[in-house]
């Protein structure tokens, strides 16, 4: 390969690799399957309504699975311009887990343990004053 060709192939390779439609189009296996599945579909619908010698109007107005394959095509190629409109889906973090997990056990301690949710209340809202009661009137009636 020439000098100039050798750049123009790194430079090509450079922008593809910037490019966040084709860094997309690498990582996302749904949006690849989305593409080849409308790629298929159309060419089977362009197969059948060019090969049977009707005409291609009269194929698509009239041929089911012409129809059929449009229809799938289209769904195909909507499914993939939504996945790329769509942001990427992040993985859960495990701290998001951890939390869920510690406030779960928080509350599984609340509800069987006494002495926690004493703590907890006492906690939140003071301890508990200690009342006693001692009557004024006598059992004698005096």
């Amino acid at each position: 390969m020439s000098k100039t060709k050798a750049n123009q192939a790194a430079d090509l390779y450079a922008t593809a690799r910037e490019n966040p439609y084709v860094q997309r189009l690498v990582e996302d296996q749904e949006l690849r399957d989305n593409l080849r599945d409308a790629f298929e579909a159309a060419r089977g619908a362009y197969g059948r309504a060019t090969g049977n010698g009707k005409g291609a109007v009269k194929a698509v107005t009239s041929d089911k699975k012409v129809q059929k394959d449009l229809r799938s095509a289209a769904e195909s190629l909507r499914e993939a311009s939504e996945a790329f409109k769509a942001p990427r889906k992040r993985k859960k973090s495990r701290l998001g887990r951890l939390i869920l997990f510690a406030l779960v056990a928080a509350g599984i301690a609340l509800v069987f343990s006494e002495d926690a949710r004493k703590t907890v209340l006492d906690t939140l809202f003071g301890a508990e004053e200690e009342f006693e009661y001692t009557s004024t009137t006598s059992i004698n009636g005096g």
